[in-house]
């Protein structure tokens, strides 16, 4: 069944006139909170192409700054290059010690961003918006993502023929990561750590966020 069925048929129904509720439509709030960064994922899971494309999908409804929507994709499935992508990147910068992503626990599946214009302030804003709303997607349709911009720009570039730039890197896959969020107030150390096999994910509370 394809990943977008449900949209798919909502669209068909709404054009046909008829009222459409969704059951069991996962909240935004849920979808944050399953939006975790793994940095460890099951290899034995293949991501298909049509789940990259699905992703991807959401630039076609998404903000950018005065349309300009200069962000484009290159999608790397096992099949085509991405088992032996990750070498280009660098994960888990506060655990350099863990040496991440551990043998055997690499994603299989990415989508490299590029741009089609400079880098700008406004380019980064759609960048930010784009790798969010991306996430999200994977989570919606029971995948995991990470959010890669440590990496040599031209090497990947190098490697995949690239005419564009790439921007950042969105790793894919079935996450097999326990994260938790913990609150902090403003003003405590905000670098993710592991605890008892736990990744932590410091997060400043509500109170101290509001002015």
């Amino acid at each position: 069944m394809a990943d977008n069925y449900l949209e798919r048929r909502e669209e068909a129904l709404r054009t046909a006139g008829r009222v459409v509720m969704r059951r069991n439509t996962p909240s935004l709030d849920s979808l944050l909170l399953r939006n975790r960064s793994h940095r460890a994922y099951d290899t034995s899971y293949v991501v298909a192409k049509r789940q990259l494309e699905a992703i991807v999908s959401v630039n076609t409804k998404i903000p950018s700054g005065r349309n300009a929507q200069t962000l484009r994709f290159k999608l790397l499935d096992a099949a085509s290059g991405g088992a032996d992508f990750c070498r280009f990147l660098h994960l888990g910068g506060y655990l350099p010690e863990l040496h991440l992503p551990t043998p055997g626990t690499e994603p299989q599946a990415f989508i490299v961003v590029c741009g089609t214009a400079p880098e700008t302030p406004v380019v980064d804003i759609d960048l930010g918006i784009s790798l969010q709303s991306m996430a999200l997607k994977a989570v919606e349709i029971g995948l995991n993502a990470l959010i890669v911009r440590a990496f040599d720009r031209q090497a990947v570039r190098d490697a995949l023929g690239l005419e564009l730039e790439p921007l950042a890197v969105l790793a894919v896959g079935k996450g097999i990561e326990k994260i938790e969020l913990v609150e902090v107030p403003s003003g405590s150390d905000l670098r993710y750590y592991r605890r008892d096999g736990v990744h932590c994910v410091p997060k400043v509370r509500l109170e101290d966020l509001l002015l």
